[in-house]
């Protein structure tokens, strides 16, 4: 319970209710979901029958995608009202998802090396020690199983991009959803891997285009990235 900011925890709760609607203020993380999964999906060599857990799920955009490519898939998250949405979601769309209200390391705890893919993707920039979670991470996976991460790296461009433009200036979501000091370079986040155990595969940029609102993986990882990690068998 120590690594939870009850302070994020009441931004994504009160979004809840409108988590689902594409065209509504979580509409870039749905834009930004099919490029994800097409990452993990060749980071992993496919989906079908893995057991796959989602670190952070929110309200279930990404849980439910792997679900649907034929994952035995849980989710967990610490914000109630999201959670409760996510399930109902997932029942309305008749998928069969473990959702708990519960942390990455209290789930290490009991379930230890239990899942072939662990996925953590735009939740390390909202917890007080997202070196925590990594490590959570890797105690999750089973040795030879893949750990995927997603964050937002530090530098003026991630500045002017993810919180003044997409926030302030373009709205295109929540003001306060975003903190840049929490945000998070490639090499903090390799070296806080490496530390844990795991090995690092790829690197690959992830863009929005707020034009199109779509979404492409890119070379360019300034703002958005996505790292593949493996646990070494």
């Amino acid at each position: 319970m120590s690594n939870v900011d009850n302070a994020e925890i009441g931004h994504f709760d009160r979004l809840a209710k409108t988590w689902w609607d594409p065209q509504g203020e979580m509409g870039p993380l749905h834009a930004l979901n099919p490029p994800r999964l097409r990452f993990i999906e060749q980071a992993c060599g496919g989906l079908a029958s893995k057991t796959a857990l989602d670190v952070g799920c929110g309200g279930g955009i990404l849980s439910e995608a792997l679900a649907t490519k034929g994952a035995m898939t849980s989710g967990i998250d610490m914000a109630g009202e999201v959670l409760g949405a996510a399930q109902a979601h997932a029942k309305q769309s008749g998928l069969d998802i473990n959702y708990q209200l519960i942390s990455a390391e209290q789930l290490a705890a009991k379930q230890a090396a239990s899942f072939d893919v662990v996925c953590c993707l735009e939740m390390l920039e909202h917890v007080p020690d997202p070196g925590s979670i990594v490590q959570a991470c890797f105690n999750l996976v089973k040795p030879g199983g893949d750990v995927i991460f997603s964050t937002i790296n530090r530098n003026p461009k991630s500045f002017a991009l993810a919180i003044v433009g997409a926030e302030y200036v373009m709205g295109l979501i929540p003001r306060g959803t975003h903190d840049y000091a929490k945000f998070i370079r490639p090499s903090e986040l390799t070296a806080w891997c490496r530390e844990s155990g795991l090995q690092e595969v790829s690197l690959r940029g992830l863009r929005y285009n707020p034009l199109t609102k779509s979404a492409r993986l890119a070379d360019d990882v300034d703002v958005n990235y996505l790292l593949h990690c493996r646990r070494p068998a």
